[in-house]
């Protein structure tokens, strides 16, 4: 399974940078491939490629804030969770996806 996932908060820093870190974690420990763009204080990084979303079986936002260029996962299972989710419950959240989409 692919996924790919944008993580962004208010203020930009540290739970934008967390829920990227725990997302790309509990990924790598269900195997699962996740690419993760991170949309912080210093702007878009890791951006997600149009190969990497027409890849993916699901997208993950943070809905804390609204999100750059969304409009590009059109079409495609939306997941929203908060940061805070992200940081605290990724492994619950990769193993519901897999779940969902086997």
């Amino acid at each position: 399974m692919k996924l790919v996932a944008v993580t962004a908060c208010p203020s930009g820093v540290a739970h934008t940078y967390l829920a990227a870190e725990s997302l790309a974690v509990a990924a790598k420990n269900n195997g699962v491939e996740i690419n993760v763009e991170t949309q912080g204080s210093i702007g878009i990084e890791n951006e997600i490629t149009n190969e990497q979303v027409a890849a993916a079986s699901a997208v993950i936002l943070t809905n804390n804030i609204g999100i750059k260029n969304e409009e590009r996962f059109k079409g495609k299972p939306v997941v929203r969770v908060s940061a805070g989710d992200c940081i605290n419950k990724a492994d619950a959240i990769i193993k519901k996806l897999q779940e969902k989409l086997g």
